[in-house]
This record gives C-alpha cells, sequence and structure tokens, in this order.
C-alpha cells in the first residue's frame, strides 16, 4: 500500500468514526438537558483513566487504558449501544459487535488496523491488568451519572440496586479502591430514592 493510499484509508476511518456522535446512550449528561452519546462517553472514560491511575489494583499503563476506552465502544457504530440491563438485547451483542470491528478496524491499513483491534480485543477479554482497569472505568461512569441525575436511567429503566451489584462489582477486578467507592454510590443513591432497593440488597 502506497503512502497515499494508506493516508485515504487512514482518513476513511476517521470520518466513518464520526457516526459514533450520533449514537445515544441510556446516561444523561450531568446538566440533565439530554442523553450523551458514546463518543463523549468514550472520550470521559479515557480521561478517567489518565486521573484515576493510581487507585488500580496494581500498577497500569494509563495511557494503553485510555487507548482501550477511547476504541471500546467504535463498534457500536453498527452494533448500537447495547444497554446494560436489557438481557434480551445481550444475547447477540458479542456476535454484532465483532461483526462492527471486522468492518470498521477493517478500514484501516493493515497493520493499523490490527493494531487497534488488538487494543480493542484486550478490553472485552478483561484479563489483564490495564484491560481490567478499563473496564472498572467502564461500568462506574454510567453509575456516577445515575447519582448525578437522581437516578434518571435507573429509573426509566426499572433498574433495582440488586442488578447494579450483580453488574458492577467486576469494577473490584480492577480496583477495590473504586468498587468501595462504587458501593457508596449505590448506598446513596438507594438512600436518596434514586435507585430502588430490592430484597436481595444488602448495604455496606
Amino acid at each position: 500500500m502506497s503512502p497515499h493510499e494508506r493516508l485515504d484509508a487512514q482518513i476513511r476511518f476517521v470520518l466513518e468514526i464520526d457516526k459514533l456522535k450520533g449514537v445515544l446512550r441510556q446516561s444523561w449528561l450531568l446538566d440533565g438537558e439530554r442523553r450523551e452519546n458514546s463518543a463523549e462517553h468514550s472520550w470521559h472514560v479515557a480521561m478517567m483513566a489518565l486521573v484515576l491511575a493510581e487507585h488500580a489494583n496494581a500498577p497500569v499503563d494509563a495511557t494503553r487504558a485510555a487507548m482501550m476506552l477511547m476504541l471500546h465502544d467504535v463498534v457500536e457504530i453498527d452494533a448500537g449501544d447495547t444497554f446494560a440491563y436489557d438481557t434480551a438485547a445481550h444475547a447477540d451483542k458479542e456476535a454484532r459487535e465483532h461483526a462492527a470491528a471486522d468492518r470498521l478496524f477493517g478500514l484501516l491499513p493493515a497493520d493499523t488496523g490490527a493494531a487497534l483491534r488488538a487494543l480493542w480485543d484486550e478490553f472485552e477479554a478483561a484479563e489483564t491488568i490495564d484491560a481490567r482497569f478499563a473496564n472498572a472505568l467502564d461500568r462506574l461512569m454510567p453509575m456516577l451519572h445515575n447519582l448525578h441525575t437522581q437516578g434518571r436511567a435507573w429509573q426509566a429503566n426499572g433498574v433495582t440496586a440488586d442488578k447494579v451489584l450483580a453488574r458492577n462489582h467486576v469494577i473490584a477486578d480492577g480496583s477495590e479502591r473504586l468498587w468501595a467507592y462504587a458501593r457508596n454510590v449505590i448506598d446513596e443513591a438507594v438512600n436518596k430514592g434514586y435507585l430502588a432497593p430490592a430484597v436481595t440488597y444488602t448495604s455496606g
């Protein structure tokens, strides 16, 4: 591939990912004016990686974690955003997102596409220290949005405290400290009436 062809392919990818700005998530912006889009979410959690790296369970490469988080939702251009608590939509989520990854990273020159796809795959597998920390941040951010918008997305979708605990306990795999913080978020949300408790919910 010539330098001109490489540049054309790279620009094609850069223009294609503009579509991520149009993928709406369930979380609302903190000012309550509108729902956030996936591009905004990706930027926000990438910033979290740079700011919160000291709280990881083990030393992490914050830049690599941020790169994973910038890439992790690119597949939603094709696959759409799958709401965390929509069990039916999760049935084919993996297949939809892998097909999207094949197409989107395939737009790039082979070497660049393979490098970015490897980071995406690493995030999805959540087996490395960097990936586990990145996944922890991806789970924590929507909880913060919900706490500071009076549980708006939780309430609109009938989410209860036990579901939030079950969904997000993996935060501890990346950061025990952030999981302790997240549990306090859940407690506060329940106490303020932002999140419905459940019979199986235990405070603390």
